[in-house]
């Protein structure tokens, strides 16, 4: 079997010695970078099955290597290191296209667990689909344009794949879990809160910009958007 290859981007010598030894004892072979751009460069030079990227380094921070990485690589995944517990960069890190993250200290166990899950993933791109309406708003999925009456909205790719996934499923009412595991992957580890602060962000953009009530909470069990026509 193929070694796996994980990237390890941390500029705490001794968490990636750690990070290192314990991963290549698990039979993955590493290769370590300390900086933003040492680091974005050996990922843009070479094919890696996994990335795990510190946020506070050098020279270049994890948030915008990966931004950066995303614009060439949507499919490899990418766990954020970090040492601040703080909702604002759990949710910038995920909405830039990181597929986990862990909060420093961890245990390396529960580390290794996740990577075996991400790599054990299939990692593809989304099909495109075709358009998707309620009333006034209209979804594009394949140029990813989000228009209401006439007016183009700007989202994050997040919370766009929030809203697709929630007009797929029109007049059914998902739940918190059913909106992780579609929107976020069935490998996301984190708050099931994430959910809330997502819808939140999209009524702020679309329900209060046009004094609609597309996104309904149904108390208890989760969100729906409902079809008025039905």
């Amino acid at each position: 079997m193929t070694q796996k290859r994980i990237l390890i981007v941390e500029d705490e010598r001794k968490i990636s010695r750690v990070l290192q030894l314990e991963l290549e004892y698990e039979n993955y072979e590493t290769a370590v970078a300390d900086n933003g751009k040492d680091a974005l460069q050996m990922i843009l030079n070479t094919d890696w099955d996994l990335i795990l990227l510190d946020i506070m380094i050098p020279k270049l921070n994890g948030l915008e290597v990966l931004r950066r990485i995303r614009r060439e690589d949507e499919i490899t995944p990418v766990i954020l290191l970090t040492a601040r517990d703080e909702v604002y960069d759990k949710v910038n890190g995920l909405d830039l296209g990181a597929n986990d993250y862990i909060t420093k200290p961890f245990q390396i166990e529960e580390l290794l667990a996740r990577i075996r899950v991400h790599l054990r993933k299939p990692h593809v791109k989304k099909e495109e689909g075709p358009e998707l309406s309620v009333e006034q708003l209209k979804v594009n999925t394949s140029t990813r344009d989000v228009v209401c009456e006439d007016h183009d909205i700007d989202l994050t790719p997040r919370e766009f794949d929030l809203l697709v996934y929630l007009l797929q499923n029109k007049n059914i009412v998902l739940t918190r879990d059913q909106l992780i595991e579609s929107v976020w992957g069935y490998d996301y580890f984190g708050d099931t809160n994430i959910v809330d602060v997502y819808i939140r962000y999209l009524r702020q953009k679309i329900d209060k910009a046009f004094h609609k009530d597309y996104i309904q909470t149904v108390r208890g069990v989760g969100y729906t958007i409902k079809d008025p026509e039905r």
